[in-house]
């Protein structure tokens, strides 16, 4: 994960700033300067998402503020390490390749034209993602940590190239065709399509399925060579869609440094949820506080010709709860 959303990118030197790049990222850095403002943006937007994906979870990924400079819960080779590599890994190539067809890179444009006839009522144009060349450089950046020695071992290696395969697959399976109608008074007689990749928010989503069921695996050798292996089914080799982990996660229940869990104290819950963010999960047990908040909201909307909508503001009282 990187910083420097501030800087403006145009002198080598300023690869130097960022904490936590490795040489192989130091060097990509300074021969393409003009990729930096896309992986920062990518590593900004990883942290925001990241939070919003689990924010009905008792481990809300609050952890990743603290990148490049992360805490046990992303070091140990956990299930939550699995799945902030994976995301951190689609969210740079998801980023070039958007701005490739954004025009805000000189050195890339838009995606080439998809091969495939277009069907009826509809023509290939617009300018779609670049995946390629998003592909391409995002790996080349996001895999660059995992060939340092300071890496690890091989098993954490092996574990993070893989999940950074994982999230990658994910972005590429969220291409999907994109259109925009044109004709009089908005018929839509033609539509003109191009290939779009869904928003990394998307992407998160499926993600966060592979994180619930993930794969605990060993390292151990397979043939000649060693390899991730599952923990408990040895009879297979890893299938290349899973999330792997090496290590087991705390409950994140209670406040422990040691393990990087943050503890659910004071954390917000669903009285009425059945689901991860209901009181009875959230809180471990332990019960809740409730309290009262006023909320001010827009109200009694109307709309009038033409065109604006009118609302008044409303006050209203509504209860709260949060884990003892």
């Amino acid at each position: 994960m990187v910083n420097g959303s501030r800087v403006a990118w145009n002198e080598t030197q300023h690869c130097k700033i960022l904490d936590g790049l490795v040489p192989d990222q130091v060097q990509l850095c300074r021969r393409n300067l003009e990729l930096m403002h896309s992986i920062v943006h990518a590593a900004k937007e990883t942290k925001g998402v990241c939070q919003k994906t689990f924010s009905d979870m008792r481990w809300n990924c609050s952890s990743i503020e603290y990148a490049p400079s992360f805490t046990p819960d992303l070091m140990k080779g956990t299930r939550e390490s699995a799945f902030v590599y994976a995301l951190a890994a689609a969210a740079v190539s998801h980023s070039i390749a958007r701005a490739c067809a954004s025009g805000e890179l000189p050195i890339c444009s838009c995606g080439s034209v998809p091969s495939e006839v277009p069907g009826p009522g509809f023509r290939w144009g617009g300018c779609g993602d670049n995946l390629r060349y998003g592909l391409q450089m995002g790996s080349a950046f996001a895999d660059g940590p995992m060939k340092s020695s300071k890496a690890g071992g091989q098993a954490t290696r092996l574990m993070n190239l893989h999940n950074n395969a994982v999230g990658r697959q994910v972005l590429i399976d969220s291409l999907e065709t994109k259109c925009k109608c044109h004709g009089v008074s908005g018929s839509c007689s033609v539509k003109t399509c191009w290939k779009g990749l869904q928003d990394l928010s998307e992407i998160a989503t499926d993600l966060k399925s592979k994180y619930l069921a993930a794969i605990k695996v060993t390292h151990r050798h397979m043939g000649t060579r060693k390899q991730l292996v599952p923990k408990e089914l040895d009879i297979r080799p890893v299938r290349e869609a899973e999330l792997v982990y090496l290590v087991s996660s705390p409950d994140y229940c209670t406040k422990d440094s040691k393990l990087g869990s943050l503890g659910t104290q004071d954390r917000q819950c669903n009285k009425t949820s059945v689901g991860s963010d209901s009181c009875n999960l959230m809180c471990c047990g332990r019960g809740y506080n409730a309290y009262t908040e006023s909320v001010v909201e827009r109200c009694q909307c109307k709309y009038h010709w033409c065109c604006y909508v009118m609302c008044k503001k409303c006050q209203r009282t509504v209860e709260r709860y949060v884990c003892k």
